[in-house]
């Protein structure tokens, strides 16, 4: 085999070159000789249906082998034309079947330059936005010095010639070179070292104003008496000389110098930082008000009134439609006349200010003045509610009432105004004018309730009270106004403290239960009652305990409560209706009878306790406590007989441990020890679990004993004994076995 030319390049006879793909790094025809200019023969490009690589094995004979077939080919055609130089952005490859590869027409080029004439719209749109905002952050400062630049051709030729040089006197060094030098005082032991090291002594001498020369030591001992020569020389330039007595008020001295108030350096540097501050404020914004009043305030605070003064007074001038500026400098001005003076300017240029005019009218201090200022200043501002206010304060009644007639004119909305005029009008014109604020105020509840007081106040009765009331309610929700229920307990309370109770229970009557679900209105109701009365409103408590008393007649627990509040803050009267009214609609609830009876009975209404009592027995024939409340009550009235039939009669239809111990009782009261002994024997077979029985066995004995073999001295340790068999738990019963055998017995026993 021959070896190959330098010349030769493997597969160029058939159309094949080299290429340079991406992962390649350098050409792939790198040259290995060096200096051999090669010529490159151009074949032309590849006829139509040509396949790349058939010239070397993929012809018929692969095609019979079967390794190639139709699909084959036709991708390796298709992939000869998917080629960078083929790709266009729009339409893809020009070669290929792509889904955009229609061509471009006419419509696509017009769309293409509308769409570039959008954009370069609207760069320039943001181009001049951005230049906008930037000339607003960095101005230039040509533009700054226009008008100054402008204004320079005003200058003469001697004004030109007299501008100073820079770096002449105005520079910053001529300004060091100028500044005051600072001497710092020697202290007492540099002054002590130098005098040790000088062989001679000065004398200092002080001149005072009366010509009398001081001759001052300078040796470091002596500074002390030095300072006090000075000080001296001080004190007596202050006394008068004609008297010789000293014009310095002692107290008053010392209280000046407790008023001083004395600055640490950090509160100085924040007065300064905050006067730069302010006076920054009020130089590049003049016009505003509470920066000249700040300014002010912190020369005051640093202990300089006059400054304060002068800067309020410009913040005046400067802006004169402020009035918290014209009220500050009022407040900072020592003097009565001027601070009237300022007013008086001030009210020249805010004639409408209602502050102002109520500042001059405080200031006065006759109240004709006062009068005169406020009736001005109404007839500047008539529709001002402070004013009317304040001017009808100064009035009599009469006056007062004139003045409220032309406030109501003036002022329809102020409710207090039509109030107040009501209750100085007679009735039948406080009628009209609660009939006109209605008109003018529809939305307001207290012209309705101040309608109720006033007939209340007049005689008229429940039934007209809460017709007003239930007509104030539907007024007021026809205007869509919610009824608060909160609102309306309050207003109850203020009608009780009004002195209107029918008003508050009317109130009670109509909100009570608004915005109250169905099971919680018990509790609720208790809870308003409780809170009202814990706030003094007895009324309001007793007007929402009657309304749930209404709501729930049978329930035990209201009742209760509505006895209770009658007993502890209303009459016997009150407290008895009530209890009737409970046994009527709970019969069966003894304790209602029992609290009846006794009332009755404190009252001194002995047969109406009686009577009482035995409607309790008709109504609850087993019931013990009511035996036993009879039985007391005849007892406590000196009734024995009365009260040992009643027990008889409850032995029989309410037997129980109480009522034989009660029967004993009562006889060993009337001194029936036979009759006692024998109850207490007959209870005792019926209830031997009752401890009670056996100490009052055991005791009746024990008195009937007279010596310690005495047989009722057994007799009673029998019954203490069967007792402690009985009612082991018992301790006093252990007690009284204990003292027995401690006092007829041995003490070990015991």
């Amino acid at each position: 085999m021959e070896p190959y030319s330098n010349h030769y390049v493997a597969g160029l006879g058939r159309g094949a070159i080299g290429f340079t793909t991406r992962s390649d790094i350098g050409p792939a025809r790198a040259d290995n000789t060096e200096g051999v200019t090669r010529e490159r023969v151009d074949f032309g490009s590849a006829p139509e249906g040509y396949v790349a690589g058939m010239g070397r094995g993929m012809g018929e004979m692969a095609k019979a082998q079967g390794e190639t077939s139709q699909q084959r080919e036709i991708l390796a055609r298709e992939s000869a034309s998917l080629n960078e130089s083929h790709f266009d952005k729009f339409s893809g490859y020009v070669n290929s079947n792509g889904l955009f590869h229609q061509g471009i027409d006419a419509d696509d080029i017009e769309a293409d330059q509308i769409y570039e004439a959008v954009n370069e719209r609207m760069e320039s749109r943001r181009k001049r936005v951005r230049e906008t905002k930037l000339e607003q952050k960095l101005p230039n400062i040509s533009d700054q010095f226009a008008d100054l630049k402008r204004q320079l051709k005003d200058v003469s030729h001697e004004e030109w010639e007299g501008i100073p040089e820079v770096g002449g006197d105005h520079s910053l060094r001529f300004k060091q070179k100028k500044r005051i030098e600072r001497l710092t005082p020697m202290t007492d032991s540099m002054l002590a070292s130098l005098k040790s090291k000088s062989d001679s002594i000065q004398q200092t001498t002080v001149n005072d104003t009366n010509g009398i020369q001081t001759n001052i030591p300078s040796t470091a001992t002596g500074l002390a008496a030095a300072r006090g020569t000075v000080l001296g020389l001080k004190l007596d330039r202050m006394s008068d000389s004609v008297s010789g007595q000293t014009v310095v008020d002692p107290q008053g001295y010392l209280t000046g110098l407790n008023s001083v108030k004395v600055n640490s350096a950090s509160e100085i540097g924040d007065i300064k930082k905050a006067r730069l501050l302010l006076k920054s404020v009020t130089s590049t914004n003049p016009k505003h008000g509470p920066g000249w009043i700040a300014a002010a305030r912190v020369e005051q605070v640093a202990g300089r009134p006059g400054a304060a003064r002068k800067l309020i007074g410009q913040g005046c001038e400067t802006c004169p439609e402020n009035e918290d500026v014209w009220l500050e400098a009022v407040s900072m001005e020592p003097a009565l006349i001027g601070k009237q003076n300022i007013l008086a300017r001030a009210v020249g240029r805010l004639p409408k200010s209602t502050n102002l005019w109520l500042e001059a009218a405080r200031l006065e201090k006759d109240t004709e003045q006062k009068k005169s200022i406020l009736r001005r200043a109404l007839e500047l501002i008539p529709r001002s509610v402070v004013l009317w206010r304040a001017a009808i304060e100064l009035e009599d009644v009469e006056d007062a009432r004139i003045l409220l007639g032309r406030a109501v004119e003036c002022v329809p909305h102020a409710v207090d105004m039509w109030l107040a005029l009501a209750r100085l009008e007679t009735y039948q014109n406080a009628r009209k004018v609660l009939n006109q604020a209605r008109q003018a105020v529809p939305t307001e509840p207290q012209i309705w309730l101040t309608a109720a007081k006033l007939e209340e106040a007049h005689g008229h009765g429940a039934e007209l009270i809460d017709r007003i009331v239930s007509k104030a309610l539907v007024s007021l929700a026809q205007y869509q106004i919610v009824i608060d229920r909160q609102k309306w307990l309050a207003h109850a309370e203020d009608a009780e403290q009004a002195n209107a109770p029918l008003t508050c229970a009317a109130i009670i009557q109509y909100t009570i239960g608004l915005g109250v679900e169905e099971e919680d209105r018990r509790r609720t109701w208790l809870d308003d009652a409780q809170a009202s009365l814990a706030r003094g409103s007895v009324v309001t408590a007793r007007a929402i305990l009657r309304y749930a008393l209404k709501e729930f007649p049978t329930k035990k627990q209201i009742w209760l409560r509505a006895a209770e509040l009658e007993k502890k803050h209303g009459t016997s009267d009150d407290f008895l209706t009530i209890l009737s009214r409970a046994v009527e609609h709970c019969p069966r609830s003894e304790i209602f009878w029992l609290m009846r009876a006794k009332e009755q009975w404190l009252s001194g209404k002995l047969d109406a306790a009686r009577q009482t009592l035995a409607d309790a027995f008709a109504a609850n024939p087993d019931s013990e406590d009511v035996w036993l409340a009879a039985v007391k009550l005849e007892w406590e009235n000196d009734q024995p007989e009365r009260a040992r039939a009643l027990l008889a009669q409850a032995r029989e239809k309410a037997p129980s441990p109480r009522v034989w111990m009660k029967s004993a009782l009562l006889e060993r009261h009337l001194k029936q020890t036979q009759a006692e002994i024998q109850l207490l024997d007959t209870a005792l077979s019926k209830y031997p679990d009752f401890d009670k029985l056996y100490m009052m066995a055991g005791q009746n004995q024990l008195k009937q004993a007279r010596q310690h073999n005495d047989p009722f001295i057994r007799r009673s340790r029998e019954y203490f004994q069967r007792g402690l068999r009985h009612c082991p738990h018992s301790i006093p019963l252990w007690k009284l076995a204990a003292q027995l055998e401690e006092h007829h017995a041995t003490i070990p026993k015991a």
